[in-house]
């Protein structure tokens, strides 16, 4: 059976009604309690500890259920954002499976019960009650719906930095700019490209495909004194392992068949420069040879000639996967990793960006808009319920496949907003997005990993096989899945965006 729980603030007229104070009557959280069989119930309180264990024990004897104090410090009862942590911190400890939550909005202050509104429809999803000495305790029917992935670190900010992204003003680090993001990991991460671009050295660049390891290469050269230079990109992949050294080093005319003239090879047209090679793991092993001498000395030395070239060119590279592990494994040359790996940027995948999700569909659905102009189509936008399924998608594309879906859901809705069916099938499930040991059970944890996003997606994928396999009666589906009522598989659908 589910575990019921009720959570509330600890309010100034419970004190009050434990006193015995006439017009407090019994209280709001008094009230709550007698409306319903609560299995638990857990109080948060900035009060005194004394006045307020005073009233747990008064509220003891008036119910049967577990009570829990939470005693929290807050400098002012209406600071939305420590408002925010306290609650988050408890509500990370108690919701679980199984368990269906009940907030009572009406005890604490106003701030207080928006917070618990904005948890009831995001992260955390609760009934909302609320009562009065008139009417008595009713159910609070919110009639909105909202997607607010990143407003908990906006609450956190100071105002100066609201305004400014109100605005739009862009990060001081302005070559930076083309890089959309919030999020706090993000920012760590244009910070150490801020400090390497300034100095000439080689920079490798780790991440999944699709998490923009080019545009990041393309801001560390307009950020460092080559910006005015040429910035070559190359994809190492995508060169035929017998063309590859005359691509890079250039050739004399005659060197080969078909060598008619003299050519100019990527290293030397990038002298003064930025070269960008990018899928570097790709390279032929003899060709990482002729690399590590080019890094050495600066110079290159064209097919079918004698006579090396100074050059003096900054190397970034780039790979989707992890090149130390190359190394151990023979792939790569140990000698040219170090050579290469002497500032390192880790870009994080899409599903550890917290709260960029949101930002990047507005601005990437923007783009779309954008590229349909003066074609008689419709600027779509996007609602609320499948903004909600894309925040909880895990995104094994990155910010590629975000953007593909968007072009997809785009074309799939008739609509001038995009919802929830188009979206759903603008997704695409790959192999590793579905529940398996290889796409669930042993993803590498070394960089860390969204396990909330993991377990959403898992919890989608049953629940809407088991609706589709039962003809969306959700009675019998709960049973299949093993859920104690029908209520509680409903609440699960509402947690993870899955509509009939």
């Amino acid at each position: 059976m589910p575990v019921s729980i009720l959570v509330a603030w600890v309010g100034r007229t419970d004190l009050r009604a434990a006193a015995g104070e006439p017009d407090a009557g019994i209280g709001p959280i008094a009230q709550g309690v007698h409306s319903d069989n609560y299995d638990t119930i857990h109080l948060l309180s900035d009060f005194p500890v004394v006045q307020t264990k005073s009233y747990i024990n008064w509220l003891a004897s008036r119910s049967g259920a577990a009570i829990h104090l939470h005693t929290v410090k807050l400098s002012s009862p209406i600071n939305f954002g420590e408002i925010y942590e306290r609650v988050a911190e408890v509500l990370e400890a108690i919701d679980r499976p199984g368990t269906q939550l009940t907030f009572h909005l009406s005890p604490g202050t106003p701030a207080m019960a928006s917070v618990w509104i904005l948890l009831a429809k995001t992260i955390h999803p609760a009934r909302l009650i609320q009562s009065s000495q008139q009417s008595g305790v009713e159910d609070a029917n919110i009639p909105f719906d909202i997607a607010a992935e990143f407003i908990p670190k906006l609450l956190r900010q100071t105002d100066a930095q609201l305004t400014s992204l109100a605005q739009g003003t862009p990060d001081e680090a302005t070559e930076f700019s083309s890089i959309i993001h919030r999020s706090a990991v993000m920012r760590r991460v244009i910070e150490q490209a801020r400090r390497v671009a300034i100095r000439s050295i080689p920079v490798l660049i780790e991440g999944e495909s699709g998490t923009g390891k080019e545009l990041m290469a393309r801001a560390i050269h307009r950020a460092s004194p080559r910006a005015d230079k040429a910035f070559l990109s190359v994809n190492c992949g995508a060169i035929p392992p017998e063309l590859v050294e005359s691509e890079f080093f250039g050739h004399k005319k005659g060197a080969f068949t078909g060598a008619v003239a003299d050519r100019k090879g990527h290293f030397e047209r990038a002298d003064g420069g930025t070269i960008f090679l990018d899928e570097i793991g790709e390279l032929p092993k003899a060709i990482q040879v002729k690399l590590l001498r080019t890094l050495q000395e600066g110079e290159v030395t064209p097919i079918g000639s004698s006579e090396p070239k100074k050059i003096d060119v900054r190397v970034v590279v780039a790979t989707n996967r992890t090149l130390i592990n190359e190394v151990a494994e023979g792939n790569f040359r140990e000698d040219l990793f170090y050579r290469l790996a002497v500032a390192i940027i880790k870009l994080p995948p899409l599903r550890q960006r917290a709260g960029d999700i949101s930002l990047l569909i507005d601005v990437l659905l923007q783009h779309v808009n954008d590229a349909t102009r003066g074609m008689g189509i419709r600027n779509k936008k996007i609602s609320v319920s499948a903004r909600n399924l894309m925040l909880q998608h895990a995104w094994p594309g990155n910010i590629r496949e975000l953007l593909n879906t968007l072009q997809r859901a785009a074309v799939w809705s008739d609509d001038e907003v995009i919802g929830l069916e188009a979206v759903k099938e603008a997704i695409l499930l790959s192999p590793k997005a579905l529940p398996g040991e290889d796409g669930i059970l042993n993803r590498p944890v070394e960089s860390g990993l969204e396990l909330e996003a993991l377990m959403a997606q898992v919890a989608r994928h049953y629940i809407e096989r088991t609706l589709a396999h039962t003809r969306n009666n959700k009675t019998q589906a709960a049973k299949l899945l093993g859920f104690g009522n029908y209520q509680t598989f409903t609440n699960w659908m509402n947690r993870y965006g899955v509509v009939q």
